[in-house]
């Protein structure tokens, strides 16, 4: 005797469990759908939508001509909620590339860094984006670009601060009292002979250097 089994299409909605259909599922479904629309994530909104709208009874037919995707993809969508619920349809991060300096190496660096820069050989006295690049280089034999290390060094533990420039504000009053009386004092006052030089080694005030810090250590990310 043959025996025929026919396969049916799930009824709208029915591909997914009871229990994925509860009002607290449902309403964890829709703040994903909401949360995707503040979050601009186009591809997490048309699964969540999708969802949301085979759970109210629409076909999933409907739903992918809605969202503009393939209706094979409104169904793996399905089957995802089906699976794990509104976290099933969240977007996740894709995975990166393996870190190119061991976990060994990067606590080297570490120390290397709080040591400071002349203690790892060099002259200068701050560490530099370039200096730390070229010391990861020399011993580890990988190269970053300069404008790479302030990130690896966050990753680090070290945090990034750029000193704020002040400009002085003297108070009016005393500005026009030194006007009157001071200043023309010192024009009477014959100059010193190093005074004709002293303005081209007067250092330059409210330094704009940004500076990694982590404890004692400070790197520059000057490159």
């Amino acid at each position: 005797m043959l025996c025929t089994l026919v396969m049916g299409r799930a009824l709208n909605g029915k591909a997914i469990r009871p229990s994925r259909l509860t009002r607290r599922e449902l309403d964890l479904l829709r703040d994903l759908l909401r949360e995707a629309t503040v979050l601009k994530d186009l591809a997490m909104w048309r699964r969540a939508k999708a969802v949301v709208g085979y759970t109210e009874g629409r076909s999933a037919i409907s739903m992918a001509a809605e969202v503009k995707v393939d209706r094979s993809a409104v169904a793996k969508w399905i089957a995802w909620y089906d699976a794990e619920g509104a976290e099933g349809l969240r977007s996740r991060p894709l995975p990166g590339r393996a870190p190119r300096l061991s976990e060994q190496q990067r606590e080297r660096v570490v120390r290397v860094v709080e040591a400071g820069p002349q203690a790892a050989g060099f002259a200068s006295g701050v560490w530099t984006g370039a200096l730390v690049g070229k010391w990861i280089e020399q011993h580890f034999g990988v190269h970053y670009h300069p404008q790479h290390i302030p990130r690896i060094l966050h990753q680090l533990g070290f945090s990034v601060q750029r000193p704020r420039k002040r400009l002085a504000r003297a108070d009016l009053e005393r500005q026009a009292a030194w006007l009157r009386t001071t200043f023309p004092a010192i024009k009477k006052k014959p100059a010193p002979a190093a005074a004709s030089s002293s303005s081209k080694t007067k250092p330059v005030s409210g330094s704009m250097v940004r500076s990694t810090r982590r404890g004692a250590a400070s790197v520059s990310n000057r490159v």
